[in-house]
């Protein structure tokens, strides 16, 4: 059944994002796949936080949150993201980037697409924060087919759990 349970999981395909936080003149940002629009009207979109991940904390006090959206060209912000290398409180010092205009969260110049987003609620959910969040600013950067979970060797499936993706030929 588990064996069962995570193929099914891993089939749930998903967009690949950094999401990224700023406090206090720090500035962090953790690889992100659990996205996605969650109302039309107005337009809200939910991110699903790990409890345990340092991103976390700074979400639930700032409100506020970037969310850059990788694509097909930054496949490098990906595999930056979900290493060991970035497991540390200050981990954008090798990334380039800009503050968004409003929120002065990190926007990511690799990056696709970059939204501000303020948090409207949020709520817990297992091992993960749900975050519902509004856009209140966007950057267009590259026009670029944005990469899936499709293209990755692995399947995030929460913890430490990672799925190799070519378990059915995916």
């Amino acid at each position: 059944m588990e064996k069962d349970l995570a193929e099914a999981m891993a089939a749930l395909t998903t967009g690949i994002y950094v999401l990224t936080v700023a406090e206090a003149g720090q500035h962090h940002g953790m690889s992100s796949s659990w996205v996605t629009q969650v109302s039309g009207e107005p337009v809200l979109f939910s991110a699903a936080v790990d409890n345990d991940h340092f991103s976390r904390s700074i979400v639930a006090r700032t409100g506020v949150f970037g969310l850059n959206i990788v694509g097909t060209r930054g496949r490098q912000l990906e595999d930056y993201f979900f290493s060991a290398r970035a497991k540390h409180p200050d981990n954008l010092a090798e990334i380039e980037y800009d503050l968004s205009p409003k929120l002065r969260v990190p926007w990511l110049k690799m990056a696709a697409i970059s939204i501000e987003a303020k948090v409207v609620n949020s709520f817990a959910v297992g091992d993960h924060t749900l975050f519902i969040a509004e856009p209140v600013g966007v950057c267009l950067r590259h026009s670029e087919r944005p990469l899936t979970s499709l293209e990755l060797d692995y399947v995030y499936l929460g913890g430490n759990g990672v799925w190799p993706r070519d378990r059915r030929g995916w």
